[in-house]
Order: structure tokens, then C-alpha cells, then sequence
């Protein structure tokens, strides 16, 4: 019997030469069109850009606000990570409140002069926020990567071993009620109106009762939700990780929009772990295909794309102030904070980069950003309007700072301190970390030795040291440096 290539010869021979022609014209042109496919699809995509997208900027004006509290991660229901004050700036006294022990991979929340916050072993600690003294502290499992949320009196938070949300009394650290999940969370809860929202990573996302923990709906994603969600006029907004952005009903969990990322090519999605913030009719986010998205609120249409050159797993700060444009400040696993321009994503500035990853959201108190990397122990705060350094110390590592309105709190790796403007020679000067009388240099307790927690940072890629156990999570806060199923050298959430 005559074999396949046999014949296939025997009948190229019996062509004509027109024949011939075409027929390698044909399969010329086939091929053409397999290459042109195969390079759209392994390609990574173009950034976008929309000009026509909608955008609604509020200039808010500046005020000295006293006393006000910071009762979820990002501040406020949009997760904004902006509070407008003034006077609020270095040089500053210093003095370090409080040692957690291990690993504090999120900035605690502050409501009424108490601190409240949960280190990576799983325990959560009330504390003073005037003189760092514990008022109370509870074990709520084994490994812990999120930060809480307070409403009428109720704490609520999430861990990762065992998975389950938690209902804590503020009062005196009373558990009130346990949720136990199908899956482990670090999704930073929010709560409005008596309502507690969060995701796990069996890729549901989660209302619940706040009196309760019973379920007002839930629903699944297409993968893991690792960020928090946003909320804004009766929407949920959260990412996942298999790349979608979804615009959720907040009173029965409807899905108005779904939109993905643009991926990093190859026919592979991206990621989103960073929690979302919704300003200007916007939705802003960082994923892991080395973007920066704004998407249309009332549509889920991308309105721009912004490349930082690697994983963006930080969340965003957004804030319209006077003299800068409406702004999203955002860190990327090369190192360096971005000021975006947040209607088309146009590069405003951007910093030196820091020697770490800056993996960890970004906050802006008055008129200037502060933001940390891993890897370097250092927290950094730009002037938003051209991204001058005019303050540096020697302490950070994810989510560094949270405002009353009058002083910041300052989250190292382990520890807390608090920064009070001085009265005299006040201003944007420069602050690089020299002691201050009454301390033992920047942050650390008196007589300058260091607590246990607010040693040397762990190198890129070893979760500041940490010294997890195999199976345990790898590192990075609320937007943090590497993510536990992460094996990437490039860093976080974000």
C-alpha cells in the first residue's frame, strides 16, 4: 500500500504549474494568517485609553479636621485612603506606642482614640492610641493578613487560618459571632448600615448580618477574592483573580457589570489582589498584568490603562486637592510611586525608586502622600503636586499611615508610632530620620534599642522575614509584597 507521502507526491506531480502556484499561494496565506493569530493572542495588549469615558472631579478643599476616625482600611467607604487636613505635616515628634509581636501586614483603624489591629499570627489588639497601653487583645486563629472594620460598636475581620470572618465587641474584644468560610480570606471587610461585606478565596463574596453573621446573599466569582470591597450609591466594587472587576448590588448581590483585565499576554489574564477606590465617577485598580485600570463606574468600560513596568499589587490613593490635579497615587513591584492624572492616566510624576517593592497602599493626609516599600523598612512622603521627598524614616514595610486630622500613626513591620506636628518650626521641612529629643531616633522606644518587631526587614521576597512555616502565607499587606499560591519574584497587594 502506497503511504500518505507517497501520494501526497505523486499528486503534487500531476499539477499543472498554475495549479502549483496557487495552491502555495494558499497555504502562504494560510500561514500568514496563523502567525498574525498566534501573535495577537501571545502578545501582550496595548494600553487604553478613552477620551470620551465619563469623569466627575470635586475639588475638596483643605480643612483642619480634629478628631476624626478611621474606621476601615482606606478610610472610608470608597476606600479612598485620603483625608483632607491641614497642618499636618514634618517635622514631627515621634514616639513608638506599641510592639505586635509579628508581622502587622495592615495599618491598624482608629475610632475614638483606639487603635485596633490584627498581626499576621492572628491576633487582635485594642489599644490606646495616645500612650500605645494594650486595652485588650484576643487569639482569633493561626495566620491573619487583613485589617478590620468598625459600625456601632462592632469589629469585623477576616483570617486566613482558620477561614472564617469574626464579629468582635469594641468595648472589651468580646466575640460575638463566628462565620466559618468555605475558603481562607484576607478581603478587608466593610460594613454600611448593618451590613458586612467581604470576600474568601473559594472566590465567593459575601453580605452579611452585622448582628449575626447570617447571610444577607452571597455569590460566586470566577476566582479568588483576595481584595476588599468598595462602596459607593448602593454598588459594591472588587476584583478577583481570574481577572474580572465586578460592579455588584449591594442589597441582593445583582451583578450590573463585569469587565476583565487586559491580561499579560499569551491568552493569560491577569490579577486583581488590590482593594479597589471609587472617586470622580471612576474605578481605580492595580493588577498583576503591571496596570493600572480605570474603569466607568456606571458602565464597567475601561476608560484608561496606565503600565508601570511590573505587578501592581498596591491599592490606590485618589484625591482632588488644590493646586494638583484630580491624582491616583500608586505603587508598583519596580520600586516607584506613581502620580496618575486620574481622568486619562497621563504620568503626573513619579518617585525614585525606592530600593523595595512598593507593594503596599499608599495614603494621603493634606498635601502630602506617604507610602513604604519592602525589603527597605522606609516610609517616604512625597508633596503631592511634584513628588519632592519631605519626609523619610526608617520604618514601613506595606500600609503605613492613618490620621485623626492632628497626628499619623505610623505602621512599621511589627510596630506603631505615632507622629505629632511639632507646634514650632513647622512647615514641609525635611525630616530624615534623626532622633528627636525624647526618643531613641525615629520610632524606636527610648534609649534607642530596638524592640522585638522593628528589626532589620526581610529581603524581596522572604515576607520582611517573617519566617512563615511552609503553607503559610508569603508576605504583603492590604496590598502586600507576595501573595501565599504566588511564586513570582516581582512582589505583591497589592
Amino acid at each position: 500500500m502506497t503511504r500518505l507521502p507517497g501520494r501526497l507526491i505523486e499528486t503534487w506531480r500531476a499539477l499543472d504549474t498554475p495549479t502549483r502556484v496557487l495552491a502555495i499561494s494558499a497555504a502562504a496565506g494560510l500561514l500568514v494568517v496563523a502567525l498574525v493569530v498566534g501573535y495577537l493572542i501571545v502578545q501582550r495588549p496595548s494600553d487604553i485609553l478613552d477620551p470620551s469615558a465619563e469623569f466627575e472631579a470635586k475639588e475638596e478643599p483643605l480643612e483642619r479636621e480634629r478628631g476624626v476616625n478611621w474606621p476601615l482600611y482606606g478610610y472610608d467607604l470608597e476606600r479612598t485612603r485620603y483625608l483632607p487636613a491641614k497642618g499636618i505635616e514634618p517635622p514631627f515628634d515621634h514616639r513608638f506606642l506599641f510592639d505586635a509581636g509579628e508581622l502587622l501586614e495592615f495599618s491598624p483603624v482608629l475610632v475614638d482614640g483606639v487603635l485596633y489591629v490584627m498581626n499576621k499570627d492572628a491576633v487582635f489588639f485594642a489599644i490606646d492610641a495616645g500612650n500605645g497601653k494594650v486595652v485588650w487583645k484576643r487569639d482569633l486563629g493561626q495566620l491573619g493578613a487583613a485589617a478590620p472594620a468598625y459600625e456601632d460598636g462592632k469589629l469585623f475581620v477576616v483570617t486566613l487560618d482558620p477561614g472564617q470572618a469574626v464579629a468582635l465587641r469594641a468595648e472589651d474584644g468580646k466575640r460575638l459571632w463566628t462565620r466559618p468560610l468555605p475558603g481562607r480570606s484576607e478581603s478587608s471587610p466593610l460594613v454600611h448600615d448593618g451590613t458586612v461585606y467581604f470576600g474568601a478565596e473559594s472566590g465567593d463574596l459575601y453580605a452579611v448580618k452585622a448582628d449575626n453573621g447570617g447571610d444577607v446573599w452571597h455569590i460566586e466569582t470566577a476566582g479568588s477574592v483576595k481584595a476588599g470591597p468598595a462602596y459607593h450609591d448602593g454598588t459594591l466594587y472588587v476584583g478577583d483573580y481570574a481577572g474580572h472587576m465586578y460592579a455588584i448590588r449591594a442589597s441582593d448581590g445583582a451583578v450590573r457589570w463585569d469587565t476583565t483585565d487586559l491580561g499579560v499576554g499569551f491568552g493569560r489574564s491577569g490579577r486583581f489582589y488590590a482593594t479597589p477606590a471609587v472617586a470622580f465617577g471612576r474605578v481605580y485598580a492595580g493588577n498583576a498584568d503591571g496596570r493600572v485600570y480605570s474603569f466607568e463606574a456606571s458602565s464597567g468600560d475601561i476608560a484608561w490603562t496606565h503600565s508601570t513596568g511590573d505587578l501592581v499589587y498596591a491599592a490606590p490613593a485618589v484625591a482632588d486637592t488644590p493646586g494638583t490635579p484630580p491624582s491616583v497615587y500608586i505603587g508598583s513591584g519596580n520600586g516607584v510611586l506613581f502620580a496618575l492624572n486620574a481622568d486619562n492616566g497621563a504620568e503626573i510624576w513619579r518617585s525614585e525608586p525606592f530600593g523595595g517593592l512598593v507593594t503596599g497602599a499608599a495614603s494621603v493626609v493634606g498635601e502630602i502622600v506617604y507610602a513604604s516599600a519592602i525589603g527597605t523598612g522606609r516610609t517616604k512622603g512625597f508633596a503631592i503636586e511634584d513628588g519632592e521627598v519631605v519626609y523619610t524614616i526608617d520604618k514601613g514595610e506595606y500600609n503605613p499611615v492613618i490620621s485623626d486630622g492632628r497626628r499619623i500613626w505610623l505602621t512599621g513591620y511589627a510596630g506603631i508610632t505615632k507622629l505629632t506636628p511639632k507646634e514650632k518650626g513647622g512647615g514641609k521641612g525635611k525630616n530624615q530620620g534623626k532622633s528627636e529629643p525624647g526618643t531613641g531616633g525615629e520610632g524606636k522606644p527610648d534609649g534607642g534599642k530596638e524592640k522585638k518587631g522593628e528589626k532589620k526587614q526581610g529581603k524581596p521576597g522572604q515576607a520582611g522575614g517573617s519566617g512563615r512555616k511552609k503553607g503559610e502565607h508569603k508576605g504583603g499587606g492590604g496590598d502586600r509584597k507576595k501573595h501565599r499560591d504566588d511564586k513570582h519574584s516581582g512582589g505583591k497587594k497589592d
